[in-house]
C-alpha cells in the first residue's frame, strides 16, 4: 500500500472516529456543561495515553524534545481540545449535531489558508471553489438555523470552533515532521488535560455529580475521537499532510449528521441538508486539488 492511499485510509478511519464520538458526547451533554464534560474526557483519554506511553516506551522520546517542540505540542493541544472544543461542545448542545457540524467541517479551508501562510503550500483554482462551496454551505445552513429560530450563540461557537481547531493542525502538522505521530496524539492529549485542569476546582461538583451512564458515554467518546481519531489523523497528516488529511476528514459532518437523525432524532431540515451537501462537496474539491 503506497502512502498516499495509506494516508486517505488513515484519515477516513479518523472521521469516523470523530463522527460517532459526537453522538456520544452529545448524550453526554444532556445535564452536564460543555467544561464538565471536556475535563472528563481529557483525563480519561491522558491516563490511557500514559499507560501506552509507559508500555512502549514513549516516555524517552518526550524526554528528547526540546522546549520549544514541547511548547507549541501544548500550545496545539489547547487550541483542539480545549478552546476548540469548549465552542464545539457548546455548539451541539444549543444547536444539535446536524446543524453544527456542517458549519464547523469548514476547518480545512482555514487549515489550507495557514499552510499557505506559513508553510509556503500553493493554493489552486479548485481550492478557491471548494472553499466558496464551503462559505455558501454556511450562509445556508445560518439561513435554515433562523427559520428555526436556532440561538445565535450557538452559531458563533460553531464558526469560532474551526478557526480554533485548524490552528492546532498547523501547529501539530510542524511537529509531526519531528515527532513520531503516537507520541504527538498522546502529547497532546496529555497537555490538553492539563490545561483544562484549571477549571478543575469550579466544576468539581458537576464532576462528581457524572452518572456510571454518562461515564461509559464519555469514555467511548474519548477512545473513538481521542484515540482511533486523533491517532489516525496525526499519522495520516505525517504521511501526507494536512492539505490532504484535514479535508477527507471533513466527510466527518455526513456520518454525525445522518447519526444525530437516525439516534438522537433530531428533525432533519431542507437547508441543512442542503447546506450538508455543499460543505461535503467543496471538502471534497479541497481534498482532489
Amino acid at each position: 500500500m503506497n502512502t498516499l492511499m495509506l494516508g486517505v485510509i488513515l484519515s477516513l478511519l479518523s472521521a469516523f472516529g470523530w463522527g460517532f464520538s459526537s453522538i456520544l458526547l452529545k448524550l453526554s451533554m444532556k445535564n452536564k456543561s460543555a467544561i464538565t464534560v471536556n475535563i472528563v474526557r481529557l483525563y480519561i483519554i491522558a491516563v490511557i495515553y500514559a499507560v501506552f506511553f509507559t508500555i512502549n516506551g514513549n516516555w524517552r522520546e518526550v524526554l528528547n524534545m526540546t522546549p520549544l517542540q514541547l511548547l507549541v505540542a501544548f500550545i496545539s493541544a489547547q487550541f483542539g481540545f480545549v478552546i476548540g472544543d469548549y465552542f464545539f461542545f457548546n455548539a451541539m448542545k444549543i444547536m444539535g449535531v446536524s446543524r453544527t457540524v456542517p458549519i464547523t467541517s469548514s476547518y480545512p479551508l482555514w487549515a489550507i489558508l495557514w499552510a499557505y501562510l506559513f508553510l509556503g503550500r500553493s493554493i489552486d483554482i479548485q481550492v478557491v471553489i471548494g472553499a466558496i462551496l464551503i462559505v455558501l454551505a454556511i450562509i445556508i445552513v445560518r439561513q435554515g438555523e433562523i427559520e428555526e429560530h436556532v440561538d445565535m450563540k450557538g452559531f458563533m461557537f460553531a464558526l469560532l470552533t474551526p478557526l480554533s481547531w485548524s490552528l492546532a493542525i498547523i501547529t501539530m502538522e510542524w511537529l509531526s515532521a519531528k515527532i513520531s505521530a503516537f507520541t504527538l496524539a498522546g502529547l497532546r492529549m496529555m497537555f490538553a488535560a492539563l490545561g483544562i485542569s484549571v477549571f478543575l476546582n469550579r466544576y468539581k461538583d458537576e464532576i462528581g455529580a457524572i452518572t456510571k451512564r454518562e461515564f461509559a458515554a464519555l469514555t467511548g467518546a474519548a477512545i473513538l475521537g481521542l484515540f482511533v481519531g486523533q491517532y489516525s489523523f496525526v499519522k495520516a497528516v505525517s504521511l501526507v499532510g494536512s492539505s490532504i488529511a484535514a479535508p477527507i476528514t471533513a466527510i466527518n459532518p455526513i456520518i454525525s449528521a445522518v447519526l444525530a437523525i437516525l439516534i438522537l432524532k433530531e428533525p432533519p431540515n431542507s437547508k441543512i441538508l442542503a447546506g450538508l451537501i455543499m460543505a461535503v462537496g467543496g471538502v471534497i474539491l479541497i481534498s482532489t486539488a
